[in-house]
């Protein structure tokens, strides 16, 4: 049975608030995402945030902050620290560093391992993320294709908040990353761990569009559609 939304769904919540009663909803059952507890019968906030929903029925409360906390199925942005026989090490902003086994890649064998210096960009799936162990990363979508992952080459990676990161990714397109699209030529890609990369022909278009993206956090849907008309002004 699907559930109906709280009416705090996309509002600012803190801890304490209750987003839903359940004496008044029978037989329903709820999916309870980061932030969120079950208090008798109602549902209560644990941190600061956006309050969520997906259908059917999962609420989680989005606050935006720099800690990224991995979780099986993420598209993340990934820098090499290590290499070992077996593994790469990554920083991919979590609380621990990631492993991305050498056989990891579409066709891996021992004879064609790639090559990584440290400091290598890298577009991973995350495989699995258990609480106490490293999360394991992949560079193939679940078919065993590398699909869009892959080393990133030239560019420059940004780093955000995981909420930008989200935001960046969401439908509808993000106004200001729809804006600069239509404008300008330019390659991006976005981790759902507060990192995205762009890349164009010219430098000056990728600090351009990184800075736009990074400045946009910080203005309102209004304000975003001021500062974008004037950017795109200027660069006519």
């Amino acid at each position: 049975m699907e559930a109906k939304p709280s009416n705090l769904v996309d509002q600012l919540v803190v801890p304490g608030d209750v987003i839903l009663d359940l004496s008044n909803m029978a037989n329903q059952t709820l999916k309870l995402g980061g932030g969120l507890r079950q208090d008798g019968d109602s549902i209560c906030v644990m941190k600061a945030g956006k309050l969520r929903f997906m259908k059917p029925n999962k609420y989680w409360v989005e606050s935006s902050q720099k800690r990224y906390v991995p979780s099986a199925g993420d598209n993340v942005l990934g820098v090499v620290v290590d290499t070992k026989p077996e593994n790469f090490l990554v920083d991919i902003k979590g609380p621990a560093l990631a492993f991305l086994p050498v056989l990891s890649f579409e066709g891996g064998t021992r004879r064609n391992i790639p090559k990584f210096e440290v400091g290598t960009l890298l577009y991973v799936r995350v495989v699995s993320a258990n609480t106490g162990m490293n999360p394991e990363l992949s560079c193939m979508d679940a078919n065993g294709k590398a699909a869009e992952y892959g080393v990133l080459k030239e560019g420059y990676m940004f780093e955000s908040s995981t909420g930008l990161a989200r935001a960046l990714l969401s439908s509808p397109p993000h106004p200001v990353l729809e804006g600069l699209g239509k404008k300008l030529s330019f390659e991006i890609a976005v981790g759902i761990n507060g990192r995205f990369w762009v890349n164009a022909s010219q430098s000056s278009t990728v600090i351009l569009v990184g800075n736009a993206i990074q400045k946009s956090e910080s203005l309102s849907l209004v304000q975003q559609k001021i500062y974008l008309e004037k950017l795109l002004k200027s660069i006519q």
